[in-house]
Parts: structure tokens; sequence; C-alpha cells
């Protein structure tokens, strides 16, 4: 019989010791996105991205300028 020493209340539900809880299989999104330099390289890019190709469209919108 193993009893738990006092003051050592567990929740309901809570796994014994520090293993961590096994929730399954992490979907393939997540691994992804849980890659920190991932996460920085596209805050660089896809701001830069957006923005080269919006400043594209533009120059080739701009009609050109009349000579006097």
């Amino acid at each position: 019989m193993s009893e738990e020493p006092q003051g050592a209340s567990r929740e309901p539900g809570q796994p014994e010791g520090d293993a961590p809880e096994d929730t399954g299989p992490i979907h393939p999104l997540q691994k992804l996105l849980d890659n920190p330099w991932l996460l920085l390289a596209l805050g660089f890019l896809v701001p830069f991205l957006s923005y080269t190709v919006w400043g594209w469209i533009e120059l080739l919108m701009v009609k050109p300028a009349e000579l006097p």
C-alpha cells in the first residue's frame, strides 16, 4: 500500500510525479510554430515580402509624368 507524504495532495487527473502528460501526437503545424527561430525569420520575411510586393504594385500603377 503506497501512501503519499503529508502535504503532497494531487488534483484528480493530474499525473504522478513530474512526468509530462502524454496527450497523443503533436500536430505538424504546432511542431512548426514551436520553433522560435522560424518565428523570428517569419517575423522579418512576411512584412518584408508583403511591403516589397506592395511597393512594386504601386510603382507599376504610377502614370508616367508629363513633361512640359
